[in-house]
């Protein structure tokens, strides 16, 4: 039910199925009471867009219930309006001020000690504060498209309304683990089989009121007994302690880190060995732990961040898109088969063109093994794979793209190679169409020159693998018209990216920054440190590997030619003598070939340390410290560069690019909002002294950095435009 279909109260006599309305009444700006001729009492929330607790609602509802209690309801039916039950808190009270009006825990209260039934009627999603309010409900009906979650852990939260000692005792302790540690919403029907909701009903949201209505009928009628959540021990009595243990275990990798999900585990433990209330105060506890601490803070940021991206300050809301019923993609390499895997897996048709038939049957076919791969891991249908594998069409003649919407070239990282081919498309694709290259790195605006329509080329920076990476660094050109701007950014939203629109520069945003941290590393060689000191810096600041691990995973000998190599490089000494990394168990570690563990590889450590001293290169201790400031101030300075001159709209949406394409801990919020709390005045005076000491273009301080920190300004919060 869209928000346009939103009952009006006014109209509601003789439309409920049989359940006339007696009463009416406007409790607050978001919540209206309601009586049928049977006395029940019809409380109903209207907060769009998702009726997220604000203290309105919250408020609405505690008057509410007081209300039909003192009116003789003979029961209370709680139901949203619009296209959501309660689908969480006003995230942007968070941290705020004490909070307005009835407070949660008074509204819970008053619910769950009715003298009467309470039955949460439930559509859309209950999740968060949401599924915390039904959970206080005797009774929970819900549409068969409904689902039900606690992702608090999302924004390194838990549940702190009860929620983590409720959930356990509805559907025990294992299953608790898994939901509130991932985040998951469980479907309607998971949800029934686990005893969280007492009726799964089909249809739209009518029917889910006229039988939300008549449960509540019958627990009068049948006098059925008003159950208490917090009073069930069933699930959380004699729980062996062993199974926190391994479930810690089993998501140590995962979880790394993170502070959310250990805290989310030791409150399902007090679920399950103190009483309700002892609980509860655990729960208090952590939560304000986890409210007032960083990384909460950071992935609330990031979380607003994201959101805010979506935003460009100079093109309308309502600018016309570009409707892709068919896409294109140049390439089936690695990248060009994982942009098309978005694109079906989004519903979408899409022609894939490879220069061969061999290279096309085998590009063709790693999709299949990925698809294969994921039904046999449960995360798609098996049915799936041939749905999607059919909405892909393979060809080596370019002109099928001549129908596409949209066409994206995926292949290799040459100007002249692009040129050429989108000389060729511009002569293919119909009007109207988009056409976009997948760079990231070459400049999009030389690239649209070959074209007689440049307002029709954009970069649309997909990330490898391209069908698992979150990331969308659309490349705005300086002729990309504003519909294929917009167009750009909804593709991204429709396909399940999340986009962010940047500039053109060398390397975009990502990459330029990227490569500061790159020439820093290679240079932290030559002084002494080494690829397993340098990687495990990052690795321990939360990134998933450092530079020198994630080249092994790439393979040193990409661009590498045995002809060409003339032992100029740490890179080349490594390919000469016949180390490609990962691919061969040889790179700058060893791997073992069952488990693929890496081990540092003294031969290469002292390879390194020779090549350094051969050109003169003092050998020196290389603190953890020092290497942690040279990998990261030069980026905060080049991410400061780049918002200065535009590239990027704002300060947060380089902490996107980061947290969704690179690995940046989200906990950690992103480089911007990380240089924040660390401090401006200290990183600007750090990168001043390493420019005097070592020199290079990254280290030259950028204005905008210097300014703020004088001024006590934000890096993540700086905008243009």
């Amino acid at each position: 039910m869209d928000a346009s279909d939103r009952p009006n109260v006014t109209e509601w006599p003789g439309r409920g199925r049989g359940a006339k309305i007696a009463v009416m009444a406007q409790l607050s700006e978001s919540v209206s009471l309601d009586t049928t001729d049977s006395s029940v009492a019809v409380l109903t929330v209207d907060n769009p867009p998702v009726n997220a607790l604000s203290w309105h609602v919250r408020q609405g509802i505690f008057d509410g219930l007081n209300q039909a209690l003192a009116d003789g309801a003979s029961a209370i039916v709680l139901i949203c309006a619009g296209r959501t039950f309660i689908a969480g808190a006003d995230i942007s009270e968070f941290g705020g001020t004490a909070p307005k009006a009835a407070s949660l825990a008074d509204m819970q209260e008053v619910m769950e000690n009715s003298p009467i039934p309470v039955v949460a009627a439930i559509h859309g999603t209950a999740l968060g504060g949401g599924l915390e309010v039904a959970l206080c409900a005797h009774y929970r009906v819900g549409l068969a498209s409904s689902k039900y979650g606690l992702p608090e852990v999302n924004i390194g939260l838990l549940p702190g309304a009860g929620g983590t000692q409720r959930l356990p005792r509805l559907i025990g302790v294992p299953k608790a683990l898994e939901a509130m540690t991932s985040g998951r919403h469980l479907p309607a029907s998971e949800a029934a089989a686990d005893g969280l909701i007492d009726e799964v009903v089909e249809g739209d949201w009518e029917a889910l009121r006229a039988a939300a209505v008549s449960f509540a009928e019958r627990a009068v009628a049948e006098s059925l007994p008003l159950v208490k959540v917090r009073d069930r021990d069933d699930q959380v009595t004699d729980v062996d302690p062993q199974i926190f243990a391994d479930f810690r275990a089993k998501i140590a990798r995962k979880t790394r880190g993170f502070l959310a999900p250990e805290y989310n585990i030791r409150c399902i433990e007090a679920a399950a060995s103190l009483p309700f209330d002892e609980g509860i105060k655990v729960e208090a506890t952590l939560f304000m732990e986890l409210m007032t601490g960083p990384q909460s803070a950071a992935q609330r940021y990031a979380f607003f961040a994201e959101r805010q991206a979506n935003k460009i300050p100079d093109i309308a809301k309502d600018t016309p898109t570009v409707d892709v019923q068919k896409a294109g993609v140049l390439g089936a390499g690695t990248m060009g088969g994982g942009i098309a895997m978005n694109f079906a897996n989004a519903g979408i048709p899409v022609t894939v063109v490879e220069r061969d038939d061999a290279s096309l049957e085998r590009g063709l076919g790693v999709v299949r093994k990925n698809y294969e791969r994921s039904a046999s891991r449960g995360s798609i249908p098996a049915e799936a794979v041939e749905q999607r594998m059919g909405l892909i069409t393979g060809s080596t003649d370019k002109n099928d793209f001549a129908d596409c919407d949209i066409v994206i070239e995926a292949v290799f990282e040459d100007m002249e190679l692009k040129k050429s081919i989108f000389t060729e498309l511009d002569q293919i694709c119909k009007p109207g169409a988009i056409m976009a290259s997948n760079t990231s790195a070459l400049d999009v605006n030389e690239i649209a020159s070959v074209t007689s329509r440049p307002e029709s080329v954009i970069g649309m920076h997909f990330f490898s693998p391209a069908n698992v990476m979150k990331l969308l660094e659309n490349v705005r050109g300086d002729a990309s018209s504003d519909t294929v701007v917009a167009s750009a950014m909804a593709i991204g939203k429709q396909i399940g990216k999340v986009g962010v629109m940047v500039g053109v520069c060398n390397g975009f945003v990502g990459n330029r920054m990227l490569f500061m941290r790159g020439a820093e590393a290679d240079r932290m060689l030559m002084e002494g440190a080494t690829p397993a000191q340098i990687d495990n810096v990052l690795f321990e600041f939360g990134f998933p590997m450092g530079p020198f691990s994630m080249s092994d995973l790439a393979g040193l000998d990409i661009g590498w030619k045995a002809e060409k190599s003339t032992s100029s490089t740490v890179r080349e000494l490594m390919c000469e003598s016949g180390r490609r990394g990962q691919k061969n168990g040889m790179g700058y570690y060893r791997y073992d070939p069952e488990t693929r563990a890496a081990t540092p590889d003294p031969e290469v450590e002292e390879m390194i340390r020779q090549f350094a001293i051969d050109r003169g290169h003092e050998q020196r201790e290389v603190t953890d410290q020092e290497i942690m400031e040279r990998l990261l101030y030069p980026m905060i300075n080049e991410g400061a560069k780049i918002l200065d001159e535009g590239i990027a709209i704002r300060g947060s949406d380089i902490d996107v690019v980061w947290v969704n394409g690179y690995g940046w801990p989200i906990y950690r919020g992103g480089p911007m909002h990380w240089a924040d709390s660390v401090g401006l005045a200290e990183i600007a005076a750090k990168i001043a002294d390493y420019g005097e000491r070592l020199g290079g273009r990254h280290w030259d301080r950028s204005p905008l950095l210097e300014r703020l920190a004088a001024e006590g300004g934000s890096l993540a919060g700086h905008q243009n435009g």
